[in-house]
Order: C-alpha cells, then structure tokens, then sequence
C-alpha cells in the first residue's frame, strides 16, 4: 500500500467531507422541521474523524514517529481533536446547533492543511534531535487536545453570544457556582413585618388587616388586629428570550462550561510536561520563550474564567466574553507566535 497516496487522498476526502457536513448543520439550523439533516450531520463529523485518525496512523507507520512534528501534521491532529469534542459536545448537550459553530472551524483547519500549504511543507522529514524523546507523544498531544477542547468550549460560548445578543438572562442550572437567583424574571419585595408585645400580649403585626385568633402568655385567646401596612414591591423588568431561544442559550452555557472545565486540566498538564521536557532537553523548566509565555497567558485566562463561574458565580454574558477571549488568545499560542517570530517551539512552522 502506498501510505503517501493515502494520505493525499484522506486529507482531501476529510476536507470534503467536512465542507458538506457544514452545510448540513446550516440547512438543519435554517429548517429544523427537515427529519434526519442533524443526524447526517454527526454522521458525517464522525466519518471525517475516521478519515484524519486513519491518515495520521498511515503517516505514524510511514515515518516512524508520532504525527504531531510540523504544521501539517499538527493541524490535522487539531481538526480530529475538534471533531472528537464536537461528537461529545453534541451528545451531552443533544443539539444540533453545536454542529453549526464546530463544523466551519474543522473544515476551515483542514482546508489550510489540504489545500494551502505547500507541498514541502507536507512532507514527513526527520525529527530534530530535540523531538527525539518519548515527550513528543506526552506533551504535545495533550497540548494539541487541549487546545481543540477550549476552541470548541470558547466557540460554543461565542455561540451563546450570539443567541443572546443585547438582551440580559438570568440561567438555570448547575454551572454558575454559588449564584442563587436564576429566574427570568425576579420580584423583590420589601415587607415591613412589624411584631410588637407589651406585657406579654401581641399588640399589633402589621401585614394584612384580616383578623385571626392568637395564644398569649396566659392561655386566653384573644383576638390580634391585622393593620394594612405600605409593601414596597420593586419590579425589574428585562428583556427575556423567547422560551425555546433561552433553553438553547441555556444548553450552549452549560456545556460551554463543561467542556472548558475539561480542557483547563489537560492544559495544565500539558504544561507541567512540557516545563519537565524543556528541563531534560535545554536544562531548564522555563525560558520564557513565546511558546511558553502564551501558553502561561492562555492558562490564566481560562483560569481566570473559571474562577469566575465557580467562585464569584457569574453566569450569562460575561464569562461568555471571557471564553470568547480564550478562544482568540488559545490561536494566538497555537499559530500566531509562530508567524510573528522565531522560538524554541518552531519546529517545521512557517519559519
């Protein structure tokens, strides 16, 4: 078998299967009365994953090392980690929209890889005596999945944006930390209840003007007179969704925060591993070098993201924001140190 034709032949079957499976989820967005259009969906970003994790193992028997060394390499394995999430994403939340925000990262990524760069660039040549090291798989795989899990996490935040976009909503659920309110709408009222006693009796409880039969200290019944009193009731009024807008928006929220909540750990331990690489390979944890800066820069963002929803309880809009912000600075460690300048991690980049 020639394992170079196949990968030709996968990377150009991925990328097309992915354009179509986009349309797919836009067509079922657009009409969702049309039966099977999300079923077609997730069967086709399972096919393409099929397809990338084939060519990446033909590529692994071809060269004798893990796929992941250039860019090539490294953005296809990014486009299987999107589309593994994706199928997981979309199974536990169960909505097809997922699809319609994934799909066009998957088959923007593979395109790049397929279609655009150079044909050199495509090549597997042999690894730098840095990359010769069984942290390879370890390090930088889980980087890779990391930053697949947050794309796909930040990117249904993006969604949730857009769903909500210029109107306030207060979500149900378990993914806002400590916050208690979590009604659409909320009534604050302010009662003044007034319980007064001289000598033992009940002289007067100010909150209807109803009588009713009370006990006192010495056993006799007696009557207590109810007087009206003012209840201040405070009313806010918000803009709310529409009932099936908020239950999508609401689903996007969750397991926007699940699937963050997921990749936060494999960064850190990406990083950790990465740190433990850089010892064993330049004789020390941590050079500062671009890589490694945005890396730390990324890690504080979604840390700071969680810290928000867990601790301080935000919810709705704003850690929406935050994750859309991770979403731009997660490619900025990916691929953008790398077409800004040299460093130690630009191993078979564009420079």
């Amino acid at each position: 078998m020639d394992l170079v034709k196949l990968q030709n032949s996968l990377d150009n079957i991925s990328f097309a299967i992915l354009f179509a499976t986009m349309l797919i989820y836009w067509v079922a967005a657009a009409f969702p009365r049309i039966p099977y259009l999300s079923i077609l969906g997730s069967t086709g970003m399972a096919i393409a994953n099929l397809c990338i994790a084939t060519l990446l193992g033909a590529r692994w028997l071809e060269a004798g090392y893990f796929p992941i060394s250039n860019l090539y390499e490294s953005l296809f394995f990014l486009t299987w980690g999107l589309t593994t999430i994706h199928l997981i994403a979309e199974h536990k939340s169960g909505s097809p929209l997922v699809g319609v925000f994934t799909s066009p990262l998957a088959m923007g990524i593979s395109a790049f890889a397929a279609l655009t760069l150079p044909s050199n660039m495509q090549l597997s040549e042999p690894l730098v005596p840095a990359l010769k090291s069984n942290w390879l798989m370890m390090h930088v795989s889980v980087m890779m999945v990391s930053y697949a899990t947050l794309m796909v996490g930040s990117l249904l935040a993006i969604a949730f944006l857009i769903i909500t976009s210029g109107q306030k909503v207060e979500l149900s659920g378990s993914s806002f930390g400590t916050r208690t309110n979590r009604n659409n709408h909320f009534v604050k009222l302010s009662k003044n209840l007034q319980l007064q006693t001289e000598g033992g009796n009940l002289k007067e409880i100010k909150n209807n003007h109803q009588p009713f039969p009370i006990s006192t200290q010495n056993g006799h019944s007696q009557t207590a007179v109810l007087e009206k009193t003012q209840v201040k009731e405070t009313v806010e009024a918000e803009i709310t969704l529409l009932p099936e807008r908020l239950n999508i928006a609401q689903i996007l929220d969750n397991i926007s925060y699940r699937i963050i909540g997921l990749g936060f750990p494999l960064l850190t331990i990406g990083i950790i591993s990465g740190a433990v690489w850089a010892n064993e390979a330049w004789g020390s944890y941590w050079s500062w070098d671009p890589k490694e800066t945005w890396a730390l820069i990324t890690w504080l963002v979604f840390a700071a993201y969680l810290h928000a929803r867990i601790t301080k309880g935000w919810q709705g809009r704003k850690p929406a924001i935050l994750a859309a912000t991770g979403f731009a600075v997660v490619w900025v460690c990916y691929l953008g140190v790398n077409l800004l300048g040299k460093g130690l991690h630009s191993y078979g980049w564009f420079f």
